[in-house]
């Protein structure tokens, strides 16, 4: 356990405070000073996973690699740190108590009473302490989910206190991020909050080691003071973390803050090199000097929370950066576009994404904006259900195949281009059971996603139940619709293309969620440039 050194990133005052991004700009500079790092998420929610909420409840479902459906902050920590997470690196309540109860269902206990303390504490001690176990890593920092004085959150914090004195407190690190607000009519920064937030910390046995402490104004030493001498942590150690231009921006705002070198004093850390941030500079400096600009649609039926197309949002971060673009980018509720007024919405854009998402709302937007991009020759991207909506449209009006649909959306189709996989028909459990995370695809030489990945063979992440229905393969083919990706063990369709379209291509799988900030996915790449050829076609 000791070998590895535990930093816990807690919350206070408010939630939404941005502990997913402090804790993955910490994972990166310490990362960058040759440290091998993680990052976990516990969370304090009864769901044993957030697979079955829904995106506006929650942001989107992030998928690994091995098929963990779990908290969004976990896309943070792998495009910051351009590593894979597992199902090890997000714990909820829901798992810690099932994990419990099916244990002493089993006879476990030694009939023993089983309680919160030590049990359930326990239980989240032993998922905290799995990473450190590998040997694989040198820190690992877990992100405490909600906020500090929370019902929920209450196990998770005692059991944060118990590490302490499990590994030595020179393993042992808590960084508390908190709010310190502006009051404009007394002109003035208010600690009050934060003094607040911390005792409760206090009383739950925690010191905090260092205060990050978000702000829309500069904190003078006066106030850094005031919080150093509440708050019993060092003056060096009340970090400011101020609204940055852009997330990626944080990293930087925390090295000139100093707080990687404060996090390894106090770990009792050798101060390696600099941290090697070269490159995460140039991408900021492509990312706000770009040389083009384009406008690109991002149809959905979540669009009023953008957190439920969180990745697919920061992949045009990536992509736009690497193509030094500004991508525009214009979220439009599905269920706003009909055929009447798709040209009206859409005319403007340069190229056009369908997101993914579930059930019939807004499946009637999405299959014309389909119709809208494939006939007008404007790029299109279309991911899962953005893929299947392609599929359907064009069934019905180029291989006129009337009522063509998926079965998700109409079980009596005469025409069921879209259908339930096999292995998901007997199904009876809701959660973690779709067809999850990393398969392999085989690319067609010389279609456009082969020559945008720069390889035929790739690995992609799932989250389906419907496919594309085989049957009608032939006859796509045929009419000019080219299967150009397939899995080779299954024969499912992964991705399809338009032969006689500059750019219009239908991915099953979520490429999104395999873009990183020093390694933008190639799809999305090589998408941002046809929007940008498009647009300069006739220039």
């Amino acid at each position: 356990m000791a070998s590895a050194k535990y930093i816990f990133v807690t919350g206070g005052v408010t939630s939404s405070l941005g502990k997913g991004i402090i804790s993955a700009s910490l994972g990166k500079l310490l990362q960058a000073r040759g440290f091998r790092v993680t990052i976990q998420k516990l969370d304090p929610y009864i769901n044993i996973d957030p697979g079955t909420l829904n995106p506006y409840e929650h942001g989107e479902c992030y998928v690994t690699e091995d098929g963990a459906e779990t908290d969004l902050d976990l896309g943070h920590y792998e495009r910051f740190l351009g590593i894979d997470t597992s199902q090890s690196n997000n714990v909820t309540t829901g798992r810690i108590y099932h994990n419990v109860i099916t244990a002493e269902r089993q006879g476990k206990f030694l009939g023993k009473t089983v309680q919160v303390v030590p049990h359930i504490t326990d239980e989240i001690k032993r998922n905290i302490f799995n990473l450190g176990e590998t040997g694989d890593y040198d820190i690992i920092i877990t992100e405490i989910g909600g906020c500090v004085g929370d019902i929920e959150s209450l196990p998770f914090i005692e059991a944060v206190r118990q590490v302490r004195w499990d590994v030595g407190p020179n393993n042992f690190l808590v960084i508390h991020l908190t709010l310190v607000p502006y009051l404009r009519s007394a002109g003035e920064l208010k600690t009050k909050p934060t003094q607040h937030s911390v005792k409760q910390l206090l009383e739950a046995g925690i010191q905090p080691d260092i205060l990050v402490c978000r702000s829309e104004h500069h904190l003078p030493n006066d106030i850094r003071k005031k919080l150093s001498l509440f708050c019993n942590v060092h003056i060096n150690s009340v970090i400011e973390a101020r609204d940055a231009e852009t997330i990626y921006d944080v990293p930087l705002l925390m090295r000139k803050e100093k707080l990687d070198e404060r996090v390894l004093t106090k770990l009792k850390l050798p101060h390696k090199n600099e941290p090697d941030i070269e490159q995460w500079k140039e991408f900021l400096g492509r990312l706000k000097n770009p040389t083009s600009e384009v406008n690109i649609a991002l149809v959905g039926k979540y669009v009023e929370l953008p957190d439920a197309y969180k990745s697919i949002i920061e992949a045009f971060v990536h992509g736009g950066a690497g193509n030094e673009c500004k991508v525009n980018l214009k979220l439009i509720p599905s269920e706003e576009v009909s055929e009447e007024n798709v040209q009206q919405l859409l005319g403007e854009m340069d190229g056009i994404l369908v997101a993914p998402g579930f059930g019939e709302r807004g499946i009637s937007g999405k299959i014309a904006t389909a119709c809208y991009a494939r006939e007008q020759g404007v790029p299109y991207f279309g991911i899962c259900l953005g893929m299947q909506c392609a599929v359907i449209e064009f069934a019905r009006n180029v291989l006129g195949l009337e009522g063509a649909n998926s079965t998700e959306m109409d079980a009596n189709t005469p025409h069921p281009v879209i259908a339930l996989m096999e292995d998901q028909k007997n199904l009876e459990m809701m959660g973690g059971t779709m067809r999850l995370g990393s398969y392999p695809c085989e690319l067609k030489k010389g279609s456009k996603a082969a020559n945008a990945y720069g390889k035929n063979k790739i690995k992609e992440r799932h989250r389906h139940r419907y496919e594309f229905n085989n049957k009608y393969l032939k006859d796509f083919e045929k009419a000019g619709m080219v299967p150009v990706g397939i899995n080779p063990e299954t024969g499912l369709v992964e991705v399809v293309e338009l032969k006689d379209h500059p750019w219009y291509i239908g991915a099953q799988y979520h490429p999104e969620l395999k873009s990183r900030v020093l390694e933008p996915h190639p799809l999305f790449l090589r998408f941002i440039k046809a929007a940008i050829d498009f647009k300069y076609k006739d220039k």
